[in-house]
Formats: C-alpha cells, sequence, structure tokens
C-alpha cells in the first residue's frame, strides 16, 4: 500500500521530485533519467514507472535551462531503444517459459499478444504511447520469435518518435503559466490520453464478447 501511495504522488508531483533531483546531482540527471527509461522500456517488472510524464517533465526543466533538450532527446532515444532491444532479447531467451514465470502477470502477455494479432508489426511502434503495454511489447515480440531486423525497424523508429513527442511537448508548452500551475492536471490528462488506446480496446473487446454470447 506505501509503494501505491509513493507512486501516486510521485506521478502527480514529478516536477518537484525531477527538480530536487537535478539541483542535487546536476549532470548526472542524465544518466540517471536514461536509466529510469531503460529499466521502463527493458524490464519487463517494471512497468510502472513514469515514461510519458517523466519525458514531459525533463522537457519542461530543459525548457527553462536546467537540461539541454538535444542531449536530453539523445540520450533518451538510446535509452528506449536499447531497452526495448534488451526486454526483446530476454523474450526471445525464455520463449514459452515466460507465460509459466509467476511474477509476470499472465493477462498482460496475453493483453499484448492481443494487441499484436490487432496491429501486427505495427505494435511495436504504437505500444510506444500505451503504458504497460509499452513494456511487454517487445518482450511478447521475443516470445513470439519476431525477426529481430523487423522488430529492430519499429523499435527504432518508435523509440525515436515518442521521446521526441513527450521531451519536446513538454520542452514548448511546459512554461506556460497554465500548464506550471496545473501540472497535477496536465500529468493526470496524460496518463489518461496513454491509457485510452487500452480501455478502447477493452470496452470493443467486452461488447463483442456480449454480442457473441446472445448470438449464441
Amino acid at each position: 500500500m506505501e509503494l501505491v501511495t509513493f507512486l501516486i504522488d510521485l506521478f502527480l508531483h514529478l516536477d518537484e521530485y525531477l527538480g530536487d533531483i537535478i539541483s542535487q546531482y546536476g549532470t548526472w540527471t542524465y544518466g540517471i533519467l536514461f536509466v529510469v527509461i531503460f529499466v521502463e522500456t527493458g524490464l519487463v517488472v517494471m512497468p510502472f514507472l513514469p515514461g510519458d510524464s517523466l519525458l514531459f517533465a525533463a522537457g519542461t526543466f530543459a525548457a527553462l535551462g536546467a537540461l539541454n533538450i538535444w542531449t536530453l532527446a539523445g540520450l533518451m532515444m538510446v535509452a528506449a531503444v536499447l531497452g526495448d532491444a534488451v526486454n526483446y532479447s530476454i523474450g526471445h531467451y525464455l520463449g514459452d517459459r515466460a507465460y509459466n514465470i509467476k511474477w509476470i502477470k499472465r493477462e498482460h502477455l496475453e493483453k499484448t499478444h492481443a494487441f499484436f494479432e490487432k496491429h501486427g508489426g505495427k505494435a511495436i511502434f504504437l505500444a510506444r504511447f500505451v503504458p504497460i503495454v509499452r513494456t511487454f511489447a517487445p518482450f511478447v515480440a521475443g516470445i513470439g520469435k519476431m525477426s529481430y531486423a523487423y522488430f529492430a525497424t519499429y523499435n527504432v523508429v518508435g523509440g525515436i518518435t515518442w521521446v521526441a513527442t513527450f521531451s519536446l511537448l513538454g520542452y514548448f508548452f511546459g512554461n506556460i503559466p497554465f500548464v506550471q500551475k496545473n501540472f497535477e492536471l496536465v500529468i493526470i490528462a496524460i496518463i489518461l490520453v496513454s491509457v485510452l488506446p487500452m480501455f478502447f480496446e477493452w470496452w470493443k473487446a467486452r461488447r463483442e464478447a456480449k454480442l457473441e454470447k446472445k448470438q449464441a
């Protein structure tokens, strides 16, 4: 319960936490952010880390001059691409054995697999913008033995686009007075927009299940 409370506070006050990190660690902040993005995308056990909102908040601090936007974006792109590559490799190594690992939720794997069934290779790109699915997509791609060359193309394009989108949004819009005064609301909006695709897929699947049940 304490972990959940901390994570909620972290998400809602990410600007304050990041500000403290920058003031204490200076240039090392880039390394800390690199590790967070790499871990969120590279380790299947860390789907709860605040990737989207963290990039947005970091972009905001870059606009204030506390971080360099080009250094930030470049390093985060490398972290995102490397993270997915490692995650794919782990899934490829484990194969179907991954479904028997207790600390990996089978429902997350199955939802991500359904995401692949619907979108094909594009799922690697689209998953970048969907929390939780973003972490499981490369893992499931590895389990399914997707061609690495095919995976790598979507991985690189998706990683670059994801980082550029949220870091630049923060850079260009983070210093607007309304955003600064209502940062928590903006973060909540980012999270809600990010999970909308998941909610839509869940609602659509439930609706189709009900129709099938009526027709049976």
